[in-house]
């Protein structure tokens, strides 16, 4: 690829300003710092000798960590310390190449100019380790580790440049992090169980290697295993985490979903708190597909999935249920504000402008959804399987409706079906009780009359009366919603949920 080519030149200015100039100091503190080196043969052999572990370390990364959306460590610092403390800083400058060279072309190819970056980062931060380390008094630290006092105070300073190191590094590449996405949160996942696990993991291994290769250059071959070890294990919470999330969207999947769902469900009887759930189906997604083929169909997808994880609370739960539809738990939200938060869900998806590629210049196409929605008020008690069928049913009658609607329908037990049979609907795969087959009746008995699907969504109710029109059509009243009969396949009730601004809102 030509370097006029590179993504680098796509980067907003301000971003590339900012990528640019880490890169460039990196470079010209590695020029001013080679100039007054004394290049020592015994020197530059602990160099190699550290290079080859980093790289060996980096190479037996295993890939899926690179796919993880969360922090990855890849343990690099545990050999560019070692490198900043013990040789002069034109090594702590120079080792990062190699590494993240290795990991840009055996292990995980990214994009080129954040592989650069990230290199930088690195080279810049433990080169200001290394110069720090050199301001403390040897009676505190030192070239070498000494004993008794001295050893503790030794690794006390060296454990603090492993601390600045990789802050400063963390920082650098969050910065522009930042400036990519304006609404991410520094400090996001910084204080978990798991991350601060694997940071003082860091940290603890960084000091002992450090300490060891001081020792003797010989004991890198006993630390080396173990770094492989402590990684492998850490890549168990990785694919924990991965095993919930669907891999095409990176919500949760159906039966992590479900699961957390009863549990919110139960907490919500027990407290006696409102709940809600909505289905969300994409409309002529399958056109979609067959126009622009599926990996547009699966930007879509994950367009979809962005604007229910991004505006959803902390405690909600947002899951693929599958195919095009999604799925959302809303906790402590009652009918009218889930209703509410349904209508401004579905009228951001249908401003989007979703692009067919990674071209600045893309052409974009626009979407929208139907959503059902049901919910289980103060003191009712319903199976998570009833909220479903009830939000299913209401999502039907959103797209017989005419699409990109929201309707409400309250839950039933059983799913429903036995208020279908009580009201004369056919249960799907079974007849209803003395029913002759079509097109024949017992003497002096007339065939039950059956629902029409089109007559349910028509607005009439049992007595014939015809509702008030669909949303947004003339006439259309103020008020919650249009009511339109029993949903075709079970006894729910449904309403089309007016179109107007609501006051809720995903947001926290």
């Amino acid at each position: 690829m030509a370097f006029r080519d590179w993504s680098y030149w796509t980067l907003p200015p301000k971003l590339r300003g900012y990528v640019g100039v880490v890169v460039g100091l990196a470079i010209a503190a590695a020029v001013v710092l080679a100039v007054p080196t004394n290049w020592h043969l015994s020197d530059v052999e602990k160099f190699l000798l550290l290079v080859c572990c980093g790289t060996i370390s980096m190479a037996s990364t295993p890939r899926i960590m690179y796919t993880y959306s969360g922090v990855t460590r890849d343990f690099s610092s545990t050999w560019v310390l070692p490198t900043a403390i013990l040789l002069s800083p034109i090594y702590a400058a120079l080792i990062a190449i190699p590494i993240v060279a290795t990991l840009q072309f055996y292990v995980h190819r990214g994009i080129f100019h954040r592989r650069v970056f990230s290199a930088a980062a690195l080279s810049l931060s433990y080169v200001a380790v290394s110069l720090l380390f050199r301001a403390v008094p040897n009676s505190v630290a030192g070239g070498s580790v000494g004993h008794g006092v001295h050893a503790f105070t030794w690794c006390l300073v060296v454990g603090a440049g492993e601390v600045i190191g990789c802050r400063l590094q963390h920082f650098l590449i969050v910065g522009a992090v930042k400036m990519t996405n304006p609404s991410m949160r520094i400090f996001s996942g910084e204080f978990d169980r798991d991350a601060l696990q694997g940071l003082f993991v860091e940290i603890d291994l960084a000091i002992l290697i450090t300490l060891a290769v001081a020792v003797s250059p010989a004991l890198v071959v006993i630390a080396l295993p173990t770094v492989l070890l402590v990684r492998r294990f850490l890549v168990h919470p990785i694919l924990l985490a991965q095993s919930r999330v669907d891999a095409k969207t990176g919500l949760l999947n159906v039966s992590t979903w479900e699961s957390e769902a009863e549990a919110e469900l139960s907490r919500a009887v027990r407290m006696r708190n409102p709940i809600s759930v909505a289905l969300v189906d994409i409309d002529h997604f399958k056109l979609v597909n067959d126009t622009y083929g599926h990996l547009v169909g699966d930007r879509v997808l994950k367009a979809i999935a962005e604007a229910l994880s991004g505006q959803s609370r902390d405690y909600d739960r947002a899951g693929r249920f599958g195919g095009e539809e999604f799925v959302l738990l809303l906790a402590q939200t009652s009918r009218e504000d889930a209703c509410g938060i349904a209508e401004r869900l579905r009228g951001h998806i249908a401003s989007l402008d979703i692009p067919v590629d990674d071209r600045p210049d893309a052409p974009t196409l626009k979407v929208t959804i139907s959503m059902g929605v049901t919910a289980l008020e103060c003191g009712d008690s319903y199976e998570l399987t009833d909220l479903l069928a009830a939000a299913d049913s209401a999502m039907y009658a959103a797209k017989q409706a005419g699409r990109n609607q929201v309707a409400f329908a309250a839950p039933l037990r059983d799913m429903g079906f036995n208020e279908a049979w009580r009201s004369g609907e056919p249960v799907p795969g079974q007849e209803l009780p003395g029913e002759p087959v079509p097109g024949e009746s017992a003497p002096g008995e007339s065939v039950p009359s059956r629902r029409r699907p089109a007559d349910a969504l028509s607005g009439q109710d049992e007595a014939g009366r015809t509702g008030a029109p669909a949303p947004g059509r003339p006439g259309h009243p103020d008020r919650a919603g249009v009511p339109l009969g029993t949903a075709p396949l079970s006894g729910h009730r449904v309403e089309l949920v007016r179109s107007e601004a609501f006051g809720a809102s995903l947001c926290p």
